[in-house]
């Protein structure tokens, strides 16, 4: 877990400052920030539409009495795409908005599932009688 945090925290942000500096030269040190910019705001924007519009959803599906779960993990999902979108730099920009749309979206939580069953395949549950394997 360690080497996982450390290459997020160390690898990824010179990756993006490798691109930053790789764009800029490209198109200009003005130009970069304003693309920064730009794609910052678009993407707050449109992260808010897209929660606004899983928040109605999962109000629709309250008030029917449906257990709102997929949109919860929707709801979690734009959340972290917004984030990635105020974060300066193209690959989390990029992340950010391959999140957003709902079909790479909906691949994203196929995926997150299937690593959420592996890792939860062999829990043992404790109850009174002893462990028990599910």
């Amino acid at each position: 877990m360690f080497a996982r945090l450390l290459l997020l925290f160390t690898v990824v942000p010179l990756v993006e400052l490798y691109l930053l500096i790789e764009v800029g030269s490209m198109i200009g040190g003005l130009n970069t920030i304003l693309l920064v910019l730009g794609t910052g705001a678009l993407g707050a924007f449109l992260a808010r539409l897209e929660g606004l519009r899983t928040l109605g959803q999962i109000q629709r599906n309250l008030n029917q009495g449906i257990v709102p779960a997929e949109e919860m993990v929707d709801g979690v999902i734009i959340l972290v795409a917004g984030l990635l979108l105020i974060t300066p730099g193209i690959l989390t920009d990029a992340c950010g908005f391959l999140m957003l749309i709902p079909t790479t979206r909906n691949a994203f939580k196929r995926w997150l599932r299937r690593r959420f069953d592996r890792a939860t395949a062999n829990v043992r549950i404790y109850h009174q009688g002893g462990p028990r394997h599910f």
